[in-house]
């Protein structure tokens, strides 16, 4: 696809407003057998946020199992890789790319080399099959997950203790993980939105007649819109920023850059529309979120505080009650 040709309306945008800093160096690991379809969903994404920009906002990273050779997918088409796997590669995120049978995947050279890059801070991500991979790899432990519906039961027997969720995409701190499909797409929009605005990924997304761009948490847009019981674009956009960082909270001053607001205004659309201030109806979501791991997984007390934001478990504990009228250890 030729994207040199851009649509005159791109030209209103002034990319000056773009935040200045260096190119973000993405890594992306396509195993044998991948769905052409989630890398390109994957990788497409940031290459159109490059040419929109005018500028290398990102720096995409093919890596190879093997060097010299091409990842091959599950139908004809094949990626040309400029790095592999045992590399120390300087990225700030590492997608895994999967199909087939994730489950059986076993090259214990790739596993090792996962978990180094994840230990030097290199944020990792899975897409389809490659959630199975990271947890194969023991990079989930603590931290909410999805993965394609077509591996969530063979993940969920190997590793009973995963926060395993059936979500579009789930941004846990420093794992991401997706479903697959088309729904790298709407991981990529709610990246490229908190890394440079929700006005520049919608210009993205667009791009690709990804008019429609879905909540994590959710199949639709309408879906969101129903959670919230809001139709403000500022608001939409605020929540679906929050509904991707329930576990690393951001400030009020990132939700009103991302909703393109000023914090006071953002402010006053929350509280006239929803009747609570931003951070107030933020901290709630995180605690309807933690009482939902409470309900469904084995998870103790701290590692829920921690997956759901909160400092410690006593902070976590103090919330909770004050939310809920009871202490979480007497909802358990």
């Amino acid at each position: 696809m030729d994207f040199s040709n851009m649509v005159d309306y791109l030209s209103d945008m002034d990319m000056s407003a773009l935040p200045s800093r260096p190119a973000l160096r993405i890594g992306i690991l396509p195993l044998p057998g991948f769905a052409i379809l989630s890398y390109a969903a994957t990788a497409e994404m940031l290459r159109a946020a490059n040419l929109q920009a005018r500028a290398p906002l990102y720096d995409v990273v093919n890596i190879a199992v093997t060097l010299g050779e091409a990842a091959q997918s599950s139908g004809a088409a094949q990626v040309t890789c400029q790095a592999q796997v045992g590399e120390d590669l300087d990225l700030e995120y590492l997608f895994v790319i999967a199909g087939g049978d994730p489950v059986s995947f076993d090259d214990r050279r790739v596993l090792s080399w996962l978990s180094r890059m994840a230990r030097k801070g290199t944020k990792m991500g899975g897409v389809s099959g490659g959630p199975v991979i990271l947890a194969k790899a023991g990079l989930m432990e603590g931290r909410r997950m999805t993965v394609h519906w077509e591996h969530a039961e063979a993940l969920a027997e190997m590793s009973p203790h995963l926060m395993i969720e059936r979500s579009l995409y789930v941004i846990d701190r420093d794992r991401v993980t997706c479903a697959g499909g088309t729904a790298p797409m709407d991981l990529m929009h709610a990246l490229i939105a908190s890394h440079h605005g929700a006005q520049f990924a919608r210009m993205v997304s667009d791009w690709f007649m990804h008019t429609e761009v879905r909540p994590s948490a959710g199949p639709q847009r309408a879906g969101l819109v129903e959670r919230v019981g809001s139709r403000v674009p500022a608001i939409l956009d605020a929540v679906e920023m929050m509904e991707s960082h329930v576990a690393d909270p951001v400030t009020l001053a990132d939700l009103a850059g991302i909703a393109g607001v000023s914090p006071r205004q953002l402010n006053r659309l929350f509280r006239d529309k929803l009747g609570q201030s931003t951070m107030v109806y933020y901290r709630d979501l995180r605690l309807r979120t933690a009482q939902a791991l409470l309900r469904n997984t084995p998870l103790s007390l701290t590692q829920v505080a921690l997956a759901t934001g909160f400092a410690n478990s006593a902070h976590f504990s103090r919330a909770y009650a004050q939310s809920f009228g009871e202490p979480p250890s007497a909802y358990r």
